[in-house]
Order: structure tokens, then C-alpha cells, then sequence
């Protein structure tokens, strides 16, 4: 998970460059994309949530989504995936590129870890 801070108030609005990014990430990444990605313009829901743009797709590994807030500089990513090895810096690097964040915060989970290796009803 990552939050950027004090982003480019224009590229987190630029749906076309975003949908751009979530067509190209996975390859970039050793993933593969099952499904095309959808962004959508979403309006002002409360006074913590001006507004932004959503985004999302779909990996066989598991999905890869984000969250901006243009009015906040401000977006929220989550890649989750199920790779024994997730390259974070690279990921990071990635989105800075786009989002043109200066600060972050990164969150690193590891889940299944007690995944079972061999299917017990065989």
C-alpha cells in the first residue's frame, strides 16, 4: 500500500495517462493483466473526499488500483499480489513517475503466509 503527498494536481487528473499507466504497469512489473483496466472521474462525496479519479485492473497475480485526490495532492495505491517476490522499490518508483508525488508512506503486508503448498483434498 502507498499514499503519495504533495502530487501533481494535473496528472492526477489525466485519465487518459492513468489508464495508460494501469495498461503498461503490469508487464512492466513481471504481471499479467486479465482484464482491461477501468478509471472513472469520481465527484465530491463528503468534506474529507473532494473528489478524484479511481482506477483499477485486474492481474492474474491479484489487482493493482489507486485512488486520487487531485483537490489534496493526494493519491492511495494498493497492488496486491499473491508473486513470492514483490519489487517495492520499483513499484514505487513507478507511480512517483506518474503521480509525480515528493512524500510517501509505504505499507508492506505479506498475507497467505499460511498458505498451504499442497492441496489437502487430493
Amino acid at each position: 500500500m502507498l499514499d503519495g503527498y504533495n502530487a501533481s494536481y494535473d496528472a492526477l487528473k489525466d485519465i487518459d495517462a492513468l489508464t495508460m499507466m494501469l495498461q503498461t504497469l503490469p508487464e512492466k512489473m513481471g504481471m499479467y493483466a486479465i482484464s482491461k483496466p477501468l478509471v472513472v472521474e469520481v465527484g465530491p462525496n463528503n468534506k474529507k473526499d473532494p473528489g478524484g479519479i479511481s482506477g483499477f485492473v485486474m492481474i492474474a497475480e491479484s489487482h493493482i488500483s489507486f485512488h486520487t485526490f487531485p483537490g489534496r495532492e493526494f493519491v492511495t495505491v494498493d497492488v496486491y499480489t499473491c508473486q513470492d517476490e514483490l519489487n517495492v522499490e520499483k513499484f514505487t518508483e513507478a507511480f512517483r513517475e506518474v503521480f509525480k508525488f515528493t512524500d510517501q508512506d509505504i505499507n508492506y503486508i505479506q498475507r497467505g503466509v499460511r498458505y498451504p503448498s499442497v492441496n489437502t483434498h487430493d
